[in-house]
């Protein structure tokens, strides 16, 4: 069998069984198991597959973002990991924004006490936690509300944006590829984030490990444009290596 027929079909194989691992593909295939990996090496830089420790599985589609209520319990502690490791990124006197999501909300937590910044933000959530910190200035966008997660969106949020000039910029998202960059399933979500990253001097998405490797339909910014991705520690080293590749700084709590 020709090495790219053989590709073919171990991507068949693999979507048909959702995972495989590198001793089955072997098997399966009648071939050495260090073939499978420069094949499944292959086929990932490709986007196909998803190489996972000792094996491979199907490239994952986010279609769209669950609720914040759902999403809010979900990766608690690596939340709460990152968002004290983003909070300490802050340097007083630093404008900065916080994107909406349940994971930037941690980084609010973590600047509660801080002093002598300006947060400007998209979510109500996240205005409200600092509500009471005397030392921190705090903007929050306008557009339209949206109930079901307190964030601001629409129109008057793309011209607020367009408008400003930060240090930095933590951005949220459901998906980040180490090949096809930031992702978002919702369109009517992309030019708020697409607006805070021009808007900053440095870009950190923040990021639990789920979100690594995801697909979705919008593109809202290549990797080359994202100086940090704060993220969990079971991040394949492939994926690591790929975001380093692309001259971000990755920082795995």
């Amino acid at each position: 069998m020709l090495p790219a027929e053989r590709k073919l079909r171990i991507v068949e194989f693999v979507r048909q069984h959702r995972a495989a691992s590198v001793a089955a593909l072997a098997l399966e295939f009648d071939v050495h198991e260090a073939t499978i990996r420069r094949d499944l090496a292959e086929v990932e830089q490709e986007g196909l597959l998803k190489r996972t420790h000792g094996g491979v599985i199907v490239e994952q589609l986010t279609h769209n973002e669950p609720s914040f209520n759902e999403r809010s319990n979900v990766q608690l502690e690596q939340k709460m990991r990152i968002g004290k490791m983003a909070a300490s990124m802050v340097e007083d006197g630093d404008h900065i924004i916080i994107d909406s999501g349940t994971t930037t909300l941690h980084i609010a937590k973590n600047l509660i006490y801080r002093s002598n910044i300006t947060v400007v933000t998209n979510d109500m959530n996240i205005a409200a936690e600092l509500r009471d910190s005397p030392g921190i200035k705090i903007t929050v966008t306008g557009g339209d509300l949206y109930p079901s997660s307190f964030m601001l969106n629409g129109m008057f949020t793309d011209q607020a944006l367009r408008s400003l000039h930060v240090s930095k910029a933590f951005i949220g998202t459901p998906a980040i590829h180490p090949k096809h960059g930031l992702m978002h399933p919702e369109a009517q979500l992309v030019l708020a984030k697409q607006g805070m990253i021009n808007a900053a001097q440095e870009v950190i998405v923040v990021a639990d490990d789920t979100k690594i490797g995801k697909l979705s339909l919008h593109t809202v910014t290549p990797n080359s444009t994202i100086h940090s991705l704060i993220t969990g520690k079971d991040i394949t080293e492939y994926d690591r290596k790929q975001f380093l590749d692309s001259g971000m700084n990755v920082i795995l709590v």
